[in-house]
């Protein structure tokens, strides 16, 4: 893990018991900036969600991969980089659910990104030297 003044990276393994290592790495770095505890619940959540869809799908064997995560604050806004080496996939490419149609005709799958869209302010998606890189931003002020 490195730590800058502004920016922590952490490499995690692709093992679920590892989102507990994530998560105490965002509750470090939102308490070090002193941000509200609704930032570090939304990126918590996000991080979790998305991190967890990458274990569980994104590696077609049972190999350990690395997957990044890069916090920074700048300009008021705090970033989240997720990288992996995983099968290219594009999260936003996932159309939202519908949550007008009854249960029984909904699509099984799609709500944990549907909250990561409502929570974050910006999330852009790109296939970078061969590795899923997925940008999150939300406003702290």
């Amino acid at each position: 893990m490195s730590d800058a003044r502004d920016e922590v990276t952490v490499r995690l393994a692709n093992r679920l018991e590892e989102i507990e290592r994530l998560t105490a790495v965002i509750e470090a770095f939102t308490a070090k900036h002193q941000l509200p505890d609704a930032i570090a619940f939304a990126f918590n959540l996000s991080l979790d969600e998305l991190v967890t869809n990458v274990i569980l799908y994104a590696f077609p064997d049972v190999q350990e991969h690395a997957i990044d995560v890069r916090l920074r604050l700048e300009g008021g806004v705090l970033h989240a980089e997720l990288s992996d080496d995983g099968r290219p996939f594009d999260p936003l490419s996932v159309p939202p659910p519908n949550l007008d149609a009854p249960i029984e005709e909904r699509r099984i799958g799609g709500l944990g990104l549907h909250i990561v869209r409502e929570m974050m302010d910006t999330l852009e998606y790109a296939r970078e030297d061969g590795r899923n890189v997925l940008r999150l931003g939300k406003r702290v002020g």
